[in-house]
């Protein structure tokens, strides 16, 4: 058996954080990711002979999330889907301080990943790249294989729907406080 590509044992820990919050982001649950993250590196691996460093090596691994995310949320109709998660299963074994925190943290990333369902693939891809990993709308461009303006276009317009929920889930919060009050 031949030893590891440096090459590739490189990639995958600089970018290994990365393709986990891509493909969080991309709408792959929790208890899956690790699956689909081992699925994105197998891939890279295969292909990194090919990749011929036209673009970053971000760029490339984004693409492959997006396309393992994709064909993940297709196949889900076909899975049983387990409603408990781990990071619940946590929570009876540490303190309630503990507990409380990690608890609001796991609702406001639930909460951002349910915002994030509300767009659109091609807005949401492009909103993730551009909002959050902070990618250019010209690198975002040449990932997609679209114009600058079609990025431009589709960001504006995730940026719309996205602060649309946001209005609307403060809205129907606001109204459930009073209702409690």
């Amino acid at each position: 058996m031949s030893s590891p590509d440096p090459r590739f044992r490189a990639i995958y820990d600089a970018h290994f954080d990365f393709v986990w919050r891509s493909l969080r982001r991309l709408g792959v649950r929790e208890p899956d990711v690790l699956d689909l993250a081992q699925k994105v590196f197998l891939t890279a691996h295969v292909k990194l002979p090919e990749f011929e460093g036209r673009s970053r090596v971000s760029t490339w691994l984004f693409g492959i999330c997006q396309r393992v995310a994709s064909d993940y949320r297709r196949s889900a109709v076909f899975r049983r889907e387990v409603a408990t998660d781990a990071a619940e299963i946590e929570l009876f074994g540490t303190s309630p301080d503990d507990a409380s925190s990690g608890m609001e943290s796991r609702q406001t990333a639930a909460l951002a990943e349910a915002l994030l369902s509300k767009l659109p693939e091609e807005q949401r891809v492009v909103f993730v790249l551009f909002e959050l990993e902070e990618m250019s709308g010209q690198d975002i461009a040449e990932l997609l294989d679209v114009p600058v303006g079609t990025v431009r276009s589709r960001l504006r317009l995730a940026r719309e729907t996205f602060s649309r929920e946001v209005k609307r889930l403060s809205f129907v919060r606001s109204g459930l406080r009073k209702e409690a009050v």
